[in-house]
């Protein structure tokens, strides 16, 4: 798994890369753990190269969706595979969960 970051003025964009797995999702953990990602007003999560997902993986955005929440932070999904997508909707973390097809319809949500 490989996280690159890139960040505008309000939004930080992380893209992930490869399979957030058991082991990979402590990676993604730290990043969304860091202090300074409540500073922005928008998360988009770019799943264009995210292959597999795993329940420890869909578990570290579940477990960070609260503070997310709390802080008025948006995190917003796109460009997701349609098997990983088929993972949040057998879930219906789609409900929970902003996903959107294109990165343009996630920085304007």
């Amino acid at each position: 798994m490989k996280i690159t970051q890139q960040s505008t003025e309000s939004t930080l964009t992380l893209s992930l890369d490869g399979e957030l797995d058991a082991s990979s999702s402590v990676l993604l953990d730290t990043e969304l753990s860091k202090p300074e990602i409540l500073n922005n007003q928008k998360v988009l999560i770019d799943c264009r190269q995210l292959n597999y997902i795993s329940s420890a993986g869909l578990g570290v955005f579940i477990s960070h969706l609260q503070t997310f929440q709390d802080a008025g932070v948006k995190l917003v999904f796109f460009n997701m595979q349609d098997k990983v997508h088929n993972v949040f909707e057998i879930l219906g973390l789609d409900s929970l969960m902003t996903i959107v097809p294109s990165e343009v319809e996630a920085v304007a949500v």
